[in-house]
């Protein structure tokens, strides 16, 4: 029998929470093969099989706060691994005669039900003839199967929908427990807001070359990195370069020491099911534009995936924000502790400018740089956000860090 106990997932951390079993008490498992999700109060993680054989489940359940070291499950790794059953015979019809004929071939309309929602023919019919939603109707059939009438009450009440699982003019109220990492979120959020100087300068950026870059050269880009070109990287290489110039910016307080870091360590935020996380990228004042965006699929997809490790998560000096990508036009981002200023994109849009006496459409972008005031002054962060504004109205400085015609010039 091989005991599975709670792993060590940092220094700090004493205790996680049992997200879920992904599998059943007496189930013969594989090695490596994950059994569990935790959850600490800064990731998601999986728990895997150390050896083959049946798994033993304790009496933890989902949603238990367990701590480490603690048991989590056993393996009897000299359990015989069940045989795969054998394939259940066809059955085959014959007519009248003897003679046997083939299973007839629906020819019935798909309709917009998913597979997972029950409902009658007729209903499934008028669901999909109407175009209703089948998660707005209530279904009142033998196990939940959605009848005619059930579909025309919907059609009755137009524009009227009650939330997931309830009634039209429900007072239901739900209580949750709130996951580690959502209290992780919380306390952090409250202590950037109560023990820092925090406060917001805002410019606005012209896409125009950026956007015709990407469109240039997105499928060459592509075909050599592997890759998608996105704005990502033109705005992590833009603020690396900022940062060197602007050393304050990528500091922190640590009690009475000013700590400056040489290298831009560029934190991203990504929204999870679970909440908001913010892996690292390593040295991006080293990357190449390829490397940037590859970064950000790898970090993306292990939040997503609940794969991050206590590495990904700590060491930034500074952080990216993007909330456009839900639409948002302006946002004050909070400052991502101990660092000490955090930069928010927001969504390109449209706008009429005054270019040279002459009203223009330009894409454009509002950027927010919320910064901690006892070390970074004003000067400082409207210096640093001009200069962001600049490297990305005009990309080709991207390449040296200066206006190439005044590198030439020597000016």
């Amino acid at each position: 029998m091989i005991d599975i106990k709670v792993p060590t997932v940092g220094e700090s951390i004493s205790e996680v929470t049992l997200l879920k079993w992904t599998k059943k008490d007496g189930e013969y498992v594989e090695r490596d093969e994950v059994i569990a999700e935790l959850e600490s109060e800064k990731a998601t993680f999986e728990v895997n099989a150390e050896q083959a054989g049946v798994l033993k489940l304790g009496s933890i359940a989902e949603g238990d706060t367990i701590k480490i070291g603690d048991l989590l499950a056993s393996i009897d790794d000299t359990a015989p691994k069940p045989e795969k059953s054998a394939a259940e015979p066809v059955v085959k019809f014959e007519n009248d005669n003897g003679a046997e004929k083939k299973q007839a071939v629906s020819s019935a309309p798909v309709t917009s039900v998913p597979n997972d929602i029950k409902a009658s023919p007729v209903a499934s019919a008028m669901i999909a003839d109407k175009k209703v939603d089948p998660k707005t109707v209530k279904a009142t059939g033998t196990a939940g199967k959605i009848l005619k009438d059930d579909v025309l009450a919907a059609l009755s009440n137009p524009g009227k929908k009650a939330f997931a699982g309830t009634e039209l003019y429900s007072r239901n109220v739900r209580t949750e427990k709130m996951s580690n990492l959502r209290k992780t979120i919380s306390r952090r959020l409250v202590e950037a807001k109560n023990t820092t100087a925090m406060l917001t300068t805002f410019n606005e950026v012209d896409m125009t070359e950026i956007m015709e870059i990407r469109k240039q050269y997105k499928e060459k880009f592509k075909t050599i990195h592997g890759v998608g070109l996105g704005f990502m990287s033109f705005f992590a290489k833009a603020c690396s370069t900022a940062l060197a110039e602007w050393p304050t910016v990528n500091a922190y307080i640590d009690g009475d020491q000013l700590v400056y870091h040489d290298y831009a360590d560029i934190s991203i935020a990504v929204s999870t099911p679970r909440g908001l996380t913010v892996p690292v990228m390593r040295n991006v004042e080293s990357m190449s534009m390829a490397d940037v965006e590859r970064s950000v699929v790898e970090l993306a997809g292990k939040a997503r995936d609940s794969k991050l490790t206590a590495d990904d998560l700590t060491g930034g000096t500074f952080t990216i924000t993007n909330g456009g990508v839900f639409g948002s036009l302006m946002s004050t981002p909070i400052i991502n502790i101990p660092q000490s200023a955090i930069l928010g994109m927001h969504k390109i849009q449209d706008r009429p400018m005054a270019i040279n006496g002459q009203v223009v459409i330009k894409p454009m972008m509002y950027l927010a740089l919320s910064y901690d005031h006892r070390i970074v002054d004003g000067k400082e962060s409207v210096s640093f956000l001009v200069r962001v504004k600049e490297l990305l109205e005009n990309p080709e400085q991207l390449l040296i860090g200066k206006d190439p015609v005044k590198t030439l010039l020597e000016l």
